[in-house]
């Protein structure tokens, strides 16, 4: 019992549990304020201001503190993801205030103050394992600033880490909400593994995923991929446990399973950027109708393009010497080897190409024929830019072709391509109009007797 001027109070069995509670019990009785709900206001008024101090003074005055001292020589996004973890730590503060002082406050039932306790270590826990995991980002963030992060990177390791903390800190949290131990939960862990492993499938099959996708090097950040499948044209953007980000071209975020990657085909063009040069492939579809052989007067006026000179040269040595060895029969001049247009102009293509600078002289370039068809004989070039810029490829492909197209004609060559409204409506001003022809004329009698 505590006597004060008015009436005596008595203490709750059990409530005095140390000295400092007593002394909290005699400053307020020293205030000469002995009614019990006014005591408890104001001894948790004095818990929550000081949880509040703390609180203040673990995030504001250490959280500047550590800006200041990491304003030099820290990456800003370094700087900010450590100080996440400083903000998740200062919330530890007033729970241990609240957590350890709420036995001071009198008058409360055991029940209530176990309660609290049990509700601020659950909190403790949690703010625990999200400094953790904000750790882990912050780790991820100093890692991806080395040199071969993009091609190793280990985002999803740390979110395999981040669900085995999460997974815990549940454990303890409810173990200490209950006010049980922990292994009274895992015991009973071993009747829903086959739970479990339904609801961690995917997770399963995106560790396995990305634990591949990572070894065989498949793919990396940056890299361009394409996966028609799912739409993704674009580079890779987050690599993460369960997905893969790619922002296509038109801006758009496709999202990827990873585990789709191994199971599904895609394509990655990270083996054009290493090579440093970007494949042209396109064809000219020539029309069949104006290949022929060339006279003496057509190869003299060829020799004009400096390109050709030489290649008409060997190609008139060589067609020389073999006519030479079939004379009897080179006399009549189907049995006698000529030059064409074709092939002239498919020398020409290629001479073109090995002079041209924005054409890498490093790779495999080739201009070939293909299978002729309906729609004329396809004369391919195959090349590679010397650059892997999407803008500058077009460029000089549509520079290549735009020349070989303006030139065609100089060797009495044409496109194929379909007939259009204008071919039809000039082949109609040579049709003849056809007059009208004015038939006999019969009586409906003479008509009907006759027919």
């Amino acid at each position: 019992m505590i006597a004060g001027p008015n009436r005596s109070v008595t203490l709750p069995q059990g409530r005095l549990r140390s000295t400092r509670e007593a002394n909290i019990f005699k400053s307020i009785e020293a205030l000469g304020i002995l009614d019990p709900w006014a005591q408890v206001l104001i001894a948790a008024g004095l818990l929550i201001a000081a949880a509040i101090i703390g609180y203040w003074i673990a995030r504001e005055v250490l959280l500047r503190a550590l800006t200041m001292a990491l304003a030099r020589g820290t990456h800003e996004v370094e700087r900010a993801a450590f100080l996440r973890v400083v903000r998740r730590l200062a919330n530890l503060v007033p729970a241990t205030i609240v957590q350890l002082g709420i036995g001071t406050v009198p008058h409360l039932p055991a029940t209530l103050v176990a309660l609290i306790q049990n509700v601020t270590t659950g909190f403790v826990i949690l703010t625990i394992a999200l400094a953790i995991s904000a750790a882990l980002d912050w780790v991820n963030v100093l890692y991806s600033r080395r040199p071969h992060a993009a091609s190793r990177p280990i985002k999803g390791y740390l979110q395999v880490v981040k669900i085995a903390i999460f997974s815990a800190a549940a454990i303890l949290i409810i173990a200490a909400l209950i006010d049980q131990s922990p292994l009274l939960l895992l015991s009973g862990l071993g009747a829903m593994a086959a739970v479990l492993m339904l609801v961690f499938k995917d997770t399963i099959l995106s560790l396995v995923a990305s634990v591949q996708l990572t070894s065989n090097d498949m793919i990396r950040l940056g890299d361009w991929i394409e996966m028609p499948d799912f739409g993704a044209d674009g580079d890779v953007i987050d690599i993460a446990l369960h997905t893969v980000k790619v922002q296509n071209f038109d801006k758009t975020i496709t999202t990827i399973p990873t585990h789709r990657l191994i199971s599904e085909p895609f394509r990655n063009w990270r083996g054009m950027f290493d090579a440093g040069g970007r494949r042209i492939k396109r064809a000219l579809v020539i029309d069949q109708n104006s290949i022929r052989f060339l006279g003496e007067e057509e190869v003299e006026r060829l020799r004009r393009f400096s390109l050709l000179d030489s290649y008409l040269s060997e190609k008139e040595a060589e067609l020389a010497e073999w006519n030479r060895t079939q004379a009897e029969h080179a006399c009549d001049p189907v049995n006698a080897r000529r030059l064409t247009n074709i092939g002239t102009f498919r020398a020409y293509v290629l001479a073109y190409l090995r002079s041209n600078r924005a054409i890498s002289d490093k790779m495999f370039m080739l201009v070939r024929q293909l299978p002729p068809s309906d729609s004329g004989l396809p004369l391919e070039i195959y090349a590679f830019a010397a650059t892997t810029a999407w803008a500058d490829y077009e460029r000089i492909q549509a520079d290549i072709f735009d020349h070989l197209i303006a030139i065609l004609p100089e060797f009495d060559l044409r496109l194929f391509q379909q007939p259009s409204g204008l071919d039809f409506s000039n082949a109609l001003q040579f049709v003849q109009p056809v007059r009208a022809v004015r038939l006999p004329q019969h009586d409906g009698a003479t008509w009907g007797r006759k027919y």
